[in-house]
């Protein structure tokens, strides 16, 4: 549950990715709804500012990413439309960042530094922890494109484009049910709103839009901000949530099942609006930010911080295909986070697992954890499911697909579908057939076929839905790190990417923890004093993996 917090310098650009790797009765909260102050990146009496070693040009302002450990450097090509540019790997200094209203200072995580394009939406759209089933709307009959369509709202809007505003009355119970859920967002929208320490924020989005999604906007708006949102994946957005978002008021573009062209034209309307200038980015793979930076760069300069969320480590297998894993052989491509997770619930069904992995040390970790280490080569003849988790490319190649047994299901829960040479199957001696939504069957010319779901995207996001509780704790860490941002006086960021102190992460948790009946013991004043520690917190250091 960390949060990384980047501050860049207005130049040319090189864009970087970091990896790193409760309710009223809860706590009080913290000093950075009443003073711009909780993240300070060193003390300047002490350290000089921090500098890079390959310094980040062109980002106008801080921005904050949260990224999973798993998660390798992703391979990103360039796409038509997108314009040239490149960043080249680059090692990082360790730097720290101090809590406002503690003395105790963390080493920061080293980062590395990637490359992406603007076609990287669709074929490798960021879909981390934002997710949903196939919404119950999809089957509608009216194959109208929204972008044709002329609708307005019961306040005459016509500011958004969704699949169908009459769906919004469906998607409020979604919310209020998703409210219930997420009970760190509800207490800080009671506690701030009073403050309204975002207003005069203008946020604009590009996250999945579900009902999750919808309480983390509305509770956004209630402390002060405006917002205008699209979605990141074209698969994931609920349509009746993002009709109730539309009625509510919120400029929303977006629908399940949008082109690529779709797609780019949403978030285009979502930022070009005439006298409407944003200040906030809250994205989820990167593509709103680079959409603004390379159409509208003088609207980019004008923004003050970025919220990027990324994670991929979501640990569950989907009912897909109603197919029973007791017995059946799967081979998991990468023992990460991810894998970790998809492992331990394939072992708990009753699987046979064997893992591969590239990484020693995460290879040690399969083997001791009882799975077997082996070569996708060795097995691929005899699995039964093939589940990719790397963040790498060409994972699974047309080779493994030739090769593996009639009726073998391939799936991918890394990052993006760059796993899965998908591409190599849509050739003309291979039939597609659609089995239902997300699901295809592709079938050889003898007549083998193979289950593919989600058309190799990740899985987790097409074909099901994430727990709201736990998309609760990220909500509320990313609304946290708007507010941060927007009140931190010019020049607390430096030219760096800073983890928010773990204190921070421990605030989000304690206001969580008032929904299970929870007591935390208290260290007293002599335990607190042998450990060295605040008896107050933080209790770890950034740098601690839970």
């Amino acid at each position: 549950m960390s949060v990384q917090v980047a501050t860049v310098k207005m130049a040319e650009m090189e864009l970087k990715e970091a990896v790193r790797e409760r309710p009223p009765e809860g706590p009080p909260i913290p000093a950075i709804l009443s003073v711009p102050a909780v993240v300070s990146p060193m003390d300047p009496d002490n350290s000089p500012a921090p500098t890079l070693s390959q310094p980040l040009k062109g980002v106008p302002a801080s921005a904050m990413k949260r990224s999973d450990p798993s998660q390798r450097q992703r391979e990103i090509g360039e796409g038509a439309g997108s314009p040239e540019g490149a960043v080249s790997e680059a090692p990082r200094t360790i730097k720290k960042i101090q809590f406002a209203d503690q003395k105790r200072e963390f080493n920061k995580r080293p980062t590395k530094i990637g490359r992406r394009s603007l076609s990287r939406s669709i074929s490798q759209s960021s879909t981390d922890s934002y997710s949903s089933a196939a919404s119950y709307t999809d089957s509608s009959d009216d194959e109208t494109s929204p972008r044709e369509k002329q609708q307005k709202n019961s306040k005459g809007s016509s500011d958004f484009c969704v699949k169908n505003i009459k769906q919004a009355e469906f998607g409020r119970r979604e919310i209020e049910i998703a409210e219930q859920e997420m009970p760190a967002l509800m207490a800080l929208r009671k506690r701030a709103q009073g403050e309204k320490p975002l207003a005069g924020a203008k946020i604009v989005g590009c996250t999945h839009i579900t009902a999750q999604t919808a309480v983390l906007i509305e509770t956004l708006g209630a402390l002060g901000a405006q917002c205008r949102w699209a979605a990141c994946n074209i698969y994931s957005t609920l349509n009746e949530v993002a009709a109730a978002l539309a009625e509510s008021g919120v400029p929303v573009f977006s629908w399940k099942g949008e082109s690529e062209d779709d797609f780019w034209w949403c978030i285009d309307r979502c930022v070009n609006v005439e006298g409407w200038q944003p200040n906030m980015i809250l994205d989820d793979g990167g593509d709103l930010t680079h959409w603004i930076y390379k159409k509208y760069p003088n609207m980019f300069k004008k923004i003050k911080g970025i919220v990027e969320e990324s994670v991929t480590g979501v640990h569950r297998l989907k009912r897909t295909t109603d197919m029973m894993f007791g017995g059946k052989q799967v081979v998991v491509c990468g023992y990460g986070e991810v894998g970790k997770g998809c492992c331990a619930a394939l072992k708990a069904m009753g699987s046979i697992v064997y893992v591969t992995e590239i990484d020693p040390i995460c290879a040690l970790q399969a083997c001791m954890d009882g799975f077997r280490l082996v070569k996708l080569n060795e097995v691929i003849r005899q699995v039964d499911i093939v589940i990719t988790c790397t963040g790498n490319k060409n994972v699974v190649t047309r080779e493994h697909l030739d090769r593996m047994k009639n009726g073998c299901i391939v799936c991918n829960m890394g990052h993006s579908n760059t796993e899965i040479d998908v591409a190599s199957l849509r050739t003309p001696e291979l039939t597609w057939e659609r089995v239902r939504s997300q699901v295809d069957h592709v079938i050889w010319p003898d007549g083998k076929r193979i289950v593919l779901l989600a058309e190799g995207r990740l899985l987790n996001l097409s074909c099901s839905t994430v727990p709201t509780f736990v998309l609760s704790i990220t909500a509320t860490t990313q609304a946290l790190a708007l507010i941060e941002l927007y009140n931190a006086p010019e020049g607390r960021y430096k030219q760096d990417v800073y983890l928010l102190p773990k204190k921070m992460d421990e605030y989000v948790a304690s206001l969580h923890l008032p929904t299970f009946d929870a007591h935390l013991t208290e260290l007293s004043d002599e335990q607190a004093k042998y450990l060295g520690l605040n008896k107050n917190g933080p209790f770890k250091p950034n740098y601690y993996r839970y």
